[in-house]
């Protein structure tokens, strides 16, 4: 079927010189964040797992148990990349912002272990490990598409429209 080009135009959502509608749906970006976040999220899981093992009495799993650690960490910080990239090219700076939390709280966690502030370093385990669950459900429950810019004025849109 051959349609005339407004015709085709009305059909897509836009209009003649106008900027085409952005397309619902995950964007190539999203997907890489979501596979960075349920990565980081089975590695973060093991890490309960280690220091469990390792209060019964299997002193090796604390080493499994640290290499875990550089694991997650290392996870956090890629995914912290990801959300910048995430931000910039869709214009969404909610996965940026709430990596960075999780990421920070990650780091005081991981320098609370070293130290041996088990105080410290077991709450925000649990904290770390609840925030990527809810980050996990967040970035697949919704589609990561890239969001339109922001309405402009009525006089940037309509140039004949003058102020009185």
């Amino acid at each position: 079927m051959v349609t005339s080009a407004p015709t085709a135009l009305a059909e897509a959502g836009t209009k003649p010189g106008s900027e085409p509608r952005i397309e619902p749906g995950t964007r190539p970006v999203g997907w890489v964040l979501r596979a960075v976040v349920s990565a980081h999220l089975i590695a973060i899981i093991g890490q309960p797992v280690f220091a469990g093992v390792y209060l019964t009495g299997d002193f090796e799993a604390l080493s499994r148990h640290a290499v875990g650690a550089d694991v997650v960490t290392t996870i956090g910080y890629v995914q912290l990349i990801v959300g910048i990239v995430l931000w910039v090219l869709l214009r969404r700076a909610w996965p940026f912002c709430t990596t960075l939390v999780v990421v920070v709280a990650e780091t005081v966690q991981y320098f609370a272990g070293l130290e041996g502030a088990l105080w410290l370093h077991i709450p925000l385990g649990v904290l770390t490990v609840a925030g990527l669950v809810v980050q996990f459900i967040a970035v697949w429950l919704r589609p990561l598409s890239r969001r339109p810019l922001a309405a402009q004025p009525a006089r940037e849109q309509h140039p004949e429209v003058r102020d009185a």
